[in-house]
């Protein structure tokens, strides 16, 4: 693939693929620079083009696995297990969910320590009722009751943000 097909190609997708950068990333300077790495490795792979069946995908999936990487590498507990699980899917729907993340997130954040501690031990290193018993000192009935006051109290705050 010569230059000129090169631009036409994936320079539209400039706009798309920048605003993935910065919502992942949160930051212009990161999100450039990824977005710049992203054209590069794009264009070491310019040979191999022709067997690219949706450039517009590949190059989202790609901006997104280098945010991802970055992400991990900087600040490995913001992401939580499900933005990891992210398919290929269409921009708006990843957009939509990382809002939603990090409205769960925000929530999260506001909750006692305990509660917090308990809830992050759950959902994001995924480990079980006696493990965390074990990790925090507290007895397993507890743990069962500190989670289902938690999800509901984090469900109320959720909705009460979507009706501002």
């Amino acid at each position: 693939m010569d230059a000129a097909t090169f631009k036409q190609i994936f320079l539209p997708l400039h706009v798309s693929l920048y605003r993935m950068a910065f919502r992942l990333v949160e930051n212009q300077e990161d999100a450039e620079d990824l977005l710049q790495e992203c054209y590069i490795k794009l264009w070491l792979l310019r040979h191999d083009a022709q067997s690219i069946q949706n450039p517009e995908s590949f190059s989202i999936t790609m901006i997104k696995n280098l945010c991802l990487d970055f992400l991990r590498k900087t600040k490995p507990e913001i992401i939580p297990t499900e933005m990891l699980q992210i398919g290929v899917q269409s921009s708006e729907k990843q957009i939509e969910q990382r809002d939603e993340l990090e409205k769960i997130q925000r929530i999260v954040n506001q909750l006692p320590a305990k509660q917090k501690q308990v809830v992050e031990l759950k959902y994001w290193n995924d480990l079980s009722n006696e493990a965390i018993a074990k990790q925090t000192g507290l007895q397993r009935g507890n743990i069962k009751m500190i989670l289902s006051r938690t999800r509901k109290l984090i469900q109320e705050q959720y909705f009460k943000w979507d009706r501002k």
